[in-house]
């Protein structure tokens, strides 16, 4: 069964044909992509590709409904544009590749693969926030965590190739968004992100978490919903931190002239990494596997070195020579490291196309 697999990001689109042993057929990547009706880019890519015998689409939020990888209709796409609201930046980007993709392929199936279903494994204790129980119970107010395509991919592939079955990990998928989630044997046992993708760590352009208290305090200093809205999603993070951009790239570059908010943004950055892989060690009881994947975890040996340095007291033991040597799907820890540390290439699009295969099977 050849999937097309969609992965429509915030400003992004990926689009990749994997065969039946995930063997990549077609690729593209489209860096600037505005959504819409566009399906000029699709149709282009179609035109080249292989034929496809199903398409499987990458859905950021699935709310408290979408649970499990499910089939496309006009219900189904209803229902996950009513929840544009908690994933402002992702949820109309998908659903434009969704009816692009509709349009040009009406006669295969279409499968809807959510974030937040691979999170739906945790606790009470873990997604229940300690808000009054009327808003809980009429806002369905919850934890659902984020970036689970990547956890689950990345979780399990780092198990088999550590080849410790049951293994205790924490996945740091580390991009423009980034989280942290606590695995074990293959489940979700924590994550950094909450009834949003705002919440957790400091982002390239999203400030993570904040004191609720301090927001409150800007409302009623006079700061409006929509500009608090714009500022933690577009203007806050790496981005308000070092006033050179979100990029990290940008914000080393900078750091390495001496300016002073690019070296804070980084010193911030890198404490509120620590600080959340103890926090999903301490929901572990322990760690037998770290993991950095995505576009910084993959790339930024630096960003791997500084958040290593500070976890020692886990047994974590990075080896400086694998560390730099631009490592795939590798190990970076010393032999006698007491955690593991590996590398591993994001592919969300792998289990994208299991889950839309096993599902039509």
């Amino acid at each position: 069964m050849n999937v097309l697999v969609v992965n429509a990001g915030s400003s992004s689109l990926k689009l990749r044909v994997l065969g039946g042993d995930e063997e990549v057929l077609a690729e593209t990547t489209l860096e600037r992509w505005s959504g819409g009706d566009e399906t000029g880019p699709l149709e282009d890519f179609l035109e080249e590709a292989p034929d496809v015998d199903a398409v499987g689409h990458r859905v950021v939020h699935g709310g408290p409904e979408f649970t499990e990888a499910t089939v496309v209709d006009d219900d189904v796409r209803s229902g996950i544009e009513g929840l544009t609201g908690l994933a402002p930046l992702h949820q109309p980007r998908a659903l434009a590749g969704i009816d692009a993709a509709r349009r040009l392929l009406p006669g295969v199936p279409h499968v809807a693969c959510f974030d937040t279903a691979f999170h739906t494994t945790m606790s009470a204790a873990v997604t229940t926030y300690a808000v009054p129980a009327a808003w809980r119970r009429k806002w369905d107010l919850r934890r659902y965590g984020f970036h689970g395509l990547s956890h689950a991919y990345a979780s399990r592939r780092a198990a088999e190739l550590a080849g410790t079955p049951g293994a205790r990990v924490v996945n740091c998928h580390l991009g423009s968004g980034a989280s942290l989630a606590a695995v074990a044997n293959g489940r979700s046992v924590d994550t950094t992100m909450g009834f949003t993708p705002l919440a957790g760590l400091v982002m390239a352009t999203r400030s993570g978490d904040v004191d609720p208290g301090l927001l409150l305090w800007l409302q009623r200093a006079g700061l409006g919903l929509d500009d608090l809205e714009d500022g933690l999603e577009h203007h806050a993070g790496l981005a308000g931190l070092s006033e050179v951009g979100g990029d990290l790239r940008d914000v080393r570059q900078a750091a390495g002239k001496g300016d002073e908010h690019a070296l804070l943004a980084l010193r911030v950055y890198v404490h509120r990494l620590r600080q959340g892989i103890a926090a999903m060690t301490a929901s572990l009881g322990g760690l037998d596997l770290l993991v950095f994947t995505g576009g910084i975890g993959e790339h930024d040996a630096e960003l791997r070195a500084d958040t290593a340095a500070g976890l020692g007291f886990l047994g974590v033991d990075l080896d400086t020579r694998l560390n730099t040597e631009d490592p795939r799907d590798a190990r970076i820890s010393r032999d006698g490291s007491g955690v593991q540390v590996w590398v591993l290439e994001a592919r969300e699009d792998v289990e994208i196309a299991a889950q839309t295969r096993a599902l039509l099977r």
